[in-house]
């Protein structure tokens, strides 16, 4: 199998992998400058450095990159022992350079309206591959956005299973009315995606919380709803508020800390407070 072919297959597929690659030679080893191996999140490999101890020890760091989406570079001495332990015989130095092959992330946006349009825009020059889902035909069209990857018109509850979201996906809810937000909502908690976030001020938020608590979903799947959405900066305007969601997908893409979760949180912690009999 192809190494540079599996690495395209896995990232049309939402599928995070490592690339090991043989960047410097000293004297003799088992294989060659240039060299490849590719480990996937399952830890199966295709491709090979040399076999032995040096490539057991690169699917360790391999699996490691997959996990922190950080490179590495290693460095093996294969002395008369090493050499002795492989039943190789070789006595060089190498280095592998092991990085992470991430997915293009998608960022699925249920509601066509104003907010949608702009977020649309914004993700998509931050990297983002936009799919936009509305139950309205007139708000959800290759005219409204041209740049989405996908604009998908009808009810939520039939065209939310055909979407292929995974553990790279974002989802932003920004439906026009409260119940709508809260049937994408609930769908949302059921899947693996990275980031969900719902528009709405904090008591709508509560409500939300509340309702579907009631449900039977429980509080650990809507703990990772950010919500209010988007990083705290003052926003007010449809592209302000674009800027800002579109900064909290990246603090979350690049696992850097962001201000969202003491207001989440706050949220959580009021729904958990009982409901006083007036």
């Amino acid at each position: 199998m192809d190494v540079f072919e599996e690495l395209v297959r896995l990232r049309n597929l939402g599928q995070k992998c490592a690339l090991a690659t043989i960047v410097e030679v000293r004297g003799s080893i088992p294989s060659y400058e240039s060299a490849k191996l590719l480990v996937r999140e399952d830890g199966s490999m295709t491709g090979t450095i040399g076999g032995g101890c040096v490539e057991a020890e690169v699917w360790n760091a391999a699996r490691e990159v997959i996990e922190t989406e950080k490179p590495k570079r290693l460095t093996f001495n294969l002395g008369q022992d090493a050499a002795y332990d492989n039943g190789l015989i070789c006595g060089g130095q190498l280095e592998v350079f092991v990085e992470a092959v991430l997915p293009v992330p998608h960022a699925f946006i249920f509601g066509g309206g104003h907010i949608s349009k702009s977020l649309s825009k914004i993700a998509t020059l931050a990297g983002f591959t936009t799919v936009v889902v509305d139950d309205r035909e007139s708000f959800a069209n290759r005219e409204r956005f041209p740049e989405a990857g996908e604009v998908h018109a009808g009810e939520y509850e039939e065209i939310f299973p055909r979407l292929a979201i995974n553990e790279t996906s974002y989802l932003i809810i920004v439906t026009r009315g409260h119940r709508d937000d809260m049937r994408v909502l609930r769908l949302a908690t059921g899947t693996p995606a990275r980031y969900i976030a719902m528009i709405g001020s904090k008591r709508k938020v509560l409500n939300v919380v509340r309702e579907l608590e009631k449900e039977g979903i429980s509080r650990e799947a809507l703990e990772k709803t950010h919500a209010p959405m988007g990083l705290d900066i003052g926003a007010i305007s449809p592209e302000e508020i674009a800027v800002s969601v579109t900064a909290e997908m990246i603090a979350v893409r690049r696992n850097a800390r962001s201000n969202w979760r003491s207001l989440s949180m706050s949220v959580m912690a009021e729904s958990a407070r009982p409901t006083l009999a007036k």
